[in-house]
Formats: C-alpha cells, structure tokens, sequence
C-alpha cells in the first residue's frame, strides 16, 4: 500500500476546513469536488470506496488503511487511526480531505467523530454518545426499554458468580452477550448448561474478549433475521433496502458464528407492511429516545431483527454500515453515495429521496480455511488480473494485502464476490463464477446464501 505522507503539499495544514472546501476543484458542470477519506480496511470499505468514485462531486479518495482492493481505486495511507486522533486530523489538513467516512465501528466508539468535528472537519458516523448503541449492548437495552422497542428480555451481569447461577436457574437456549466490541464475536448461543458456563469462564477469567467483565444473559428469540440499515441525520430517517445477512460458517446455518458469510438484498420477508413497521416501532422510537437524552445520531444505524411471531424484535444495533450487507445494498443504490453523506451530516435528509435499481444483489465470501478459528495468511490470490468487473459483477476484497509485488490473502473474510441481477438464484450463482475465476489456497464459502429465498 502507498505510503503518501511526506511529500510537498503540507501548506494545507495550514488553512482552515473551511478554506479546503472553497479551493476545492470544480468538475465538469461547474459542481466543486471533495477529496474523501474512507477509515477502514475490510470489504465494507472497499464497497463504499467504490460507490463514492462513482459521485459526480468526488476528487481524490484516500483510505487508512485499505487493502490491496481499495488500492486500485485509492491512496492506501498507513496514518494511526486511534484516539486521540491528532494522526488523522494531521492527515485530513494535509490532504485537503473535505470529509471523512468512517466504515468500522471501534474508531466510532472511541470518539473519531467528536475529535474531527470539533476541528471543523465534515465526518460521516454517529458521535462517540450515539455510538453507543454499538459499544454497549446494556446501554442500547435501556434505551429500547425506555422508548418501548420490542427486543428480548435480558439482564446484565458484572460477575461471574452471578452469571453462573443465572445460567444454572434460567431457561435454554441462553443467549450470552458480551457487553462491549468483540470484532462481532461477543454473541454465543448455547443450549447445554455446561458449554454456557464455559464461556462465562472464558469471559471473566480468562478475559478473551478483553478487560470488561460485563455480560448479557438474552431471551432466546426464534425466526427469521434480516438486516435493516437506515440513514439517520439526528430527525429524518431513510431507511435502505433490507438485507439478509448468513452469519454461520457452515451451509444451513450451521457451526459457529462469523462476521458474515454473505448476504442479499432486498429481503423478501421485509414486506412494505413490515418495513412500516420497523420504521414505527423500532427505528424511530429510537431516534427519539436518544434525541431525548440530548443524543443526536447522525450516520447509520443498523438494526439486526428477528422477525418473529409476535412482530420484529431487536437482536441489536450497530452504528455503522454492516459487513458484508454493504456490498449487496450499495450497488442497488442508485443515488449519489456523497450527497447522501452531505445531506446527513448537514441535517437536511428530508430533502433527500432513496433511489433503487429493480432486481437484486448477492454477496458471497471467500474465506481463509479454518475461519474463524486460526487460518494461513499469506496465500498468493490467483485470477485477479483477468478477472474484469462490470456494473453487474463485481470483486471487493475483505482480507487482502500486497507482498512482494503480489496479492496475498490477510485476514479470514479474503474476498466478495457481488453480483446483481434480476434473479436472486442467478445472482447467487454469478457469485461462484466469480469464484471460480478468482481463488486462493484452501478458500471455502458457502454456496447456499439466500437459501432461505430460494426455498
């Protein structure tokens, strides 16, 4: 990945955020263009590296850090991105960078907002308070209690002690969630006693998800799941097509959970009756109750739902675009990605009007063997160079770096593949084409996604 920093053009630190924005370029049609940076460096943020190059207004984009996918179409930068992010100011001032989109959750929850807005720098996500409904699964259960959103019973438990009689005298299956970010592996289901007290252990004892010692222990829900992410500017509320997220390792929903092991959008169970009602009796309940406690959320708020017999319930919430249900929503999008960012962060989202292509939009990955347990980095990705996208299939990477010249796996999620089409099977099965163009050693993904669609 390129290394930008150092070169001559560091008088932009010397003017004001403002300043950047009228010197910006002017693009054909007289429209001023933006120099964007997107934070991140899995398939999510290559996914939305992409939809904003296709803006109209867009200048350069940069991405800290990338990967070897996001290179092709940004500068890749190797600048810090943690609290309290003097790195990332230094780099915005330096680049006369217009906005900053930030794709994963933990810069969001410690605050990258706050720090870049409070130097007048145009960020898309939700505040370090807003971002709460992430980093905390206590706190987003006190604000669904106190704004009536229907979502399991739960209690939190700071001890393991406690925790373990709760699991001994409770019923099963018992959901354990781990009450902070654990890289989407905090949520285990379990239906033996034993095995729930095991990782009770794991979490208190053994810390494996860190030094917070907090859980909670959730009613069980049961049925179908769907994804629902809406642009949210402290008032309005656009909410994107429903997504269908396969969480599971193994073909029919099988073994243990991952961050994602493909996707599809729109989701058939997320009727227009339904959405109305997600949008009355979760999404903007919630806004609300927030506004309430002095919260404006601005950015995007993810809300994963059981759609069960009495109605959607919430799983959780997340404060960010989902990975991977960005790639299978961005490219039925047909508006542009940056005035819909504009339009949030300058709270004039009711002026705004979601635009999206007929047909649907599939998302298979690639992933290293032996995820999400311990898997080889390093493995040369083979077909890269003939494989050639087009506006219907597509090839975001997730987990991919650049040695010794050659792209090589670096993570356990490696590759999507995306196709859209106006046949969610023949969509699904562009995926494995691309699949069998594309390929690295011991690569596994499931080939049922959208099963659940197709049946």
């Amino acid at each position: 990945m390129a290394d930008l920093s150092g070169d001559a053009d560091g008088f932009f630190g010397m003017i004001s955020h403002r300043q950047i924005r009228s010197n910006a370029a002017i693009a054909p049609g007289g429209k001023e263009t933006m120099n964007v940076l997107v934070i991140g460096t899995g398939g999510r943020e290559h996914c939305l590296a992409w939809a904003l190059a296709k803006s109209r207004r867009i200048g350069k984009i940069f991405c800290a850090p990338g990967n070897a996918g996001i290179a092709q179409m940004a500068a890749c930068v190797d600048t810090p991105v943690k609290a309290p992010f003097g790195e990332v100011i230094d780099l915005v001032r330096k680049r006369g960078i217009g906005m900053v989109v930030v794709g994963p959750e933990v810069p969001l929850t410690e605050g990258i907002v706050d720090a870049l807005s409070a130097v007048g720098i145009r960020a898309f996500g939700p505040t370090r308070a807003a971002a709460q409904m992430e980093g905390s699964k206590a706190f987003a259960k006190d604000v669904m209690r106190a704004a009536n959103v229907s979502t399991g019973a739960a209690a939190l438990y700071r001890d393991l002690s406690s925790a373990l009689k709760a699991i001994e005298t409770g019923p099963l299956p018992a959901v354990i969630k781990y009450d902070a970010l654990a890289a989407g592996k905090g949520v285990s289901i379990h239906r033996d006693r034993e095995e729930a007290k095991a990782q009770l252990r794991d979490i208190f004892e053994k810390k494996v998800f860190g030094e917070n010692a907090s859980v909670l222990i959730e009613e069980y829900l049961e049925g179908p799941e769907a994804s629902v992410l809406a642009f949210v500017d402290g008032r309005t509320i656009l909410p994107m097509a429903a997504a269908q997220d396969h969480k599971a390792i193994g073909e029919g929903d099988t073994g243990p959970n991952t961050g994602g092991m493909g996707a599809y959008a729109p989701a058939l169970l997320v009727t227009p009756a339904l959405s109305k009602e997600i949008m009355e009796r979760v999404l903007r309940p919630t806004v609300d109750e927030l506004a309430r406690r002095g919260i404006v959320y601005k950015g995007v708020l993810y809300a994963g739902l059981m759609i069960t017999r009495d109605g959607p319930k919430v799983i959780e919430f997340n404060c960010r675009f989902g990975d991977p249900e960005t790639q299978v929503i961005l490219p039925l999008l047909e508006n542009d990605l940056l005035d819909v960012f504009d339009a949030v962060i300058d709270g004039r989202l009711d002026q705004i009007a979601l635009k999206w292509r007929p047909g649907y939009a599939v998302t298979v990955v690639g992933a290293a063997a032996g995820y999400p347990g311990a898997y080889k980095k390093g493995c040369p990705i083979k077909g890269l160079d003939a494989f050639k996208p087009t506006a219907t299939r597509l090839l975001f990477h997730a987990g991919t770096a650049i040695k010794d010249g050659a792209v090589v796996t670096a993570g356990g999620r490696v590759l999507n593949a995306v196709a859209v089409g106006p046949d969610l099977r023949a969509a699904r099965d562009a995926c494995h084409g691309i699949f069998a163009q594309v390929s690295f050693e011991g690569m596994y993904f499931r080939r049922d996604i959208a099963h659940r669609a197709l049946v």
